[in-house]
């Protein structure tokens, strides 16, 4: 044994704002994936008739794009019992309309009210942006000299970036997102806002603030295989997790859900399936699985925040979201995926996943 016998700093949420087109807050958002109902509807927000798809989930009266983010601060600062005083705030986001002008309002917003020294990081990498902005903050924290870090993602759906996936025809055709289902035929994109609060387990101890999760292990990783199609072996998200997992120190057999990023993509879902098997093996036929995309849409920048909500309601509910969209089996997918119902259970680990174009993919294992 070595002199110093302190235990490691470990990184819990004790904060938790979302806003979707579920609703604000954790709740909604949580009956709506549990149940599976999507909350899809047609896009007014701009002009659709030119596209191959006019359907995604929105936010009713959206709020400009830095005034989600700032929303979602505030709610996960209250619930910590925290201010912004010397705390960093790393923020994934990207919008049409400015992606600089949109960080520089929530840098103003967030000084001006909670006293943050701004925006310490911003994180444009797309699907997995939030999820390693997470996995930075969770980093700070087990490392210092932050004892307390903020972590804020947004997106809202807008023209450019809707006709570059409707052109790119990576939008769902039948106007449903179907994942690692029979018949998907890609995805649909939806508004979302997310911060949570990450600290030392003993800080919120000492503070008497319940932590709602743990950050028990992050992994990430870059396939390099091609600008957008995952390679197909699922090789390089297999990587992220299994790194996940080594740096909590638990064997696979011990994760009791995933939340899967499935987006409804024919090649990326078949992919993940693979992965899965690649670290699992055996074990995988027995280890339940949903994507919820299926009920709030993908976020991009945002998904892999508001993914970590709904995993984080799932361990602390004990109900695991069903897989909706689902429309029959697809052989290469061949997964416990969670359908028709939830299911209930008190898993002690779960995964969330996430990965983007270019082949970059993230893991976050979440402690109940």
């Amino acid at each position: 044994m070595t002199g110093d016998s302190t235990p490691p700093a470990r990184p819990v949420v004790t904060g938790l704002g979302v806003l979707s087109a579920c609703g604000r807050g954790l709740a909604p958002l949580a009956e709506a994936t549990v149940h599976g109902k999507p909350a899809f509807g047609a896009v007014t927000r701009f002009d659709v008739s030119a596209r191959r798809t006019g359907r995604a989930a929105l936010l009713p009266d959206a709020p400009p794009l830095a005034q989600a983010v700032l929303t979602v601060v505030g709610d996960a600062c209250r619930q910590s019992g925290t201010d912004g005083a010397g705390t960093p705030l790393l923020l994934a986001l990207h919008s049409d309309l400015g992606t600089a002008e949109a960080v520089a309002r929530v840098a103003d917003g967030a000084r001006r009210r909670w006293g943050f020294p701004g925006v310490t990081r911003v994180y444009t990498g797309a699907c997995v942006a939030a999820g390693t902005a997470v996995a930075d903050a969770a980093a700070m924290v087990c490392a210092g000299p932050h004892r307390r870090v903020v972590v804020a993602a947004g997106h809202l759906v807008q023209p450019g970036v809707f006709a570059a996936f409707d052109a790119g025809r990576a939008l769902s055709r039948d106007g449903e997102v179907r994942p690692f289902s029979a018949g998907r035929s890609g995805t649909l994109l939806g508004d979302a806002a997310a911060a949570v609060v990450l600290e030392r387990s003993d800080d919120a101890a000492r503070r008497s603030v319940p932590a709602l999760a743990r950050i028990a292990g992050w992994g990430r990783s870059g396939d390099a295989h091609h600008v957008c199609r995952p390679a197909p072996d699922g090789g390089g998200l297999a990587r992220a997790v299994a790194a996940a997992l080594a740096r909590a120190g638990i064997a696979p057999e011990e994760v009791g859900y995933v939340n899967a990023n499935a987006t409804g993509s024919p090649l990326a879902d078949q992919a993940e399936a693979n992965a899965l098997r690649l670290v699992f093996g055996e074990f995988t036929g027995r280890l339940p699985v949903s994507s919820t995309k299926g009920v709030h849409g993908h976020a991009l920048e945002a998904s892999a925040l508001l993914e970590l909500a709904v995993t984080i309601a799932a361990l602390r509910e004990g109900t695991l979201p069903v897989n909706a969209g689902w429309a029959g089996p697809d052989e290469d997918c061949r997964l416990d995926l969670v359908l028709d119902q939830p299911r209930t259970g008190r898993p002690r680990y779960a995964l969330s996943l996430n990965s983007a174009f270019g082949g970059a993919n993230t893991a976050l294992l979440v402690a109940a």
